[in-house]
């Protein structure tokens, strides 16, 4: 059965994993026979109240919250290698610009947490598939936009793209459902809930990513 790495960032879509994109991820990857394989770092992360939208001035691990969504079936990032794997999925959320990587405060110059770079830089070696939802291509053009010139997507939205670009990373404008095929790099990026006002709208995009993405393996 193949192994899908599913990179999670904590439990909840302003300071976490959006909770949607990370089981739409883990219902495509079963429906597709293969096994998901859930992960995320060990280190805390400041807590916003969901029902406020505020910072609680409370922290959290994330590695702990993302165990609410993996059930608790999840492992430290740290101990993962691209050996494990088949193809590796980042869901959105804040989280993944936040948690993962500080791409939501500082764009092109953010730094990225260092297994979470270190993962994805083996996946690219490897010549293994990733797939990105929603902002998490911003991670990915952070760790990998430079040396691959690879080419995602997070949308239409003019900001972020342009910060993108400045990694060295292509933006490509896209449709709610439809995905950015990066086929020389196996990267497959969709927008999710950074266009969606539909729930059905995410669902369809990250099927059809978490589809695109196996098909490459």
């Amino acid at each position: 059965m193949k192994k899908i790495g599913v990179v999670l960032s904590g439990c909840g879509v302003r300071d976490g994993s959006e909770i949607h994109e990370a089981v739409f991820a883990l219902l495509a990857i079963d429906r597709q026979g293969c096994e998901a394989v859930c992960m995320a770092p060990d280190a805390d992360f400041p807590v916003t109240n969901h029902l406020t939208m505020q910072e609680s001035g409370d922290k959290r691990n994330i590695l702990v919250e993302s165990a609410r969504i993996a059930r608790g079936n999840i492992r430290d990032i740290a101990e993962v290698k691209a050996a494990d794997l088949d193809a590796i999925i980042f869901p959105g959320g804040f989280g993944a610009a936040k948690n993962l990587c500080d791409f939501a405060m500082k764009g092109a110059a953010a730094v990225v947490h260092p297994e979470v770079s270190r993962l994805l830089n083996e996946m690219a070696t490897a010549e293994k598939p990733i797939g990105a939802i929603c902002i998490a291509p911003a991670l990915i053009a952070t760790v990998l936009g430079k040396k691959y010139s690879t080419t995602l997507t997070i949308g239409n939205d003019a900001g972020t793209a342009s910060e993108i670009e400045k990694t060295g990373a292509k933006h490509q404008e896209c449709a709610v459902t439809g995905l950015v095929v990066d086929a020389k790099n196996k990267l497959v990026s969709t927008p999710a809930y950074m266009l969606a006002n539909r729930i059905s709208e995410v669902y369809e995009g990250i099927d059809n990513c978490v589809k695109a993405v196996i098909e490459m393996i």
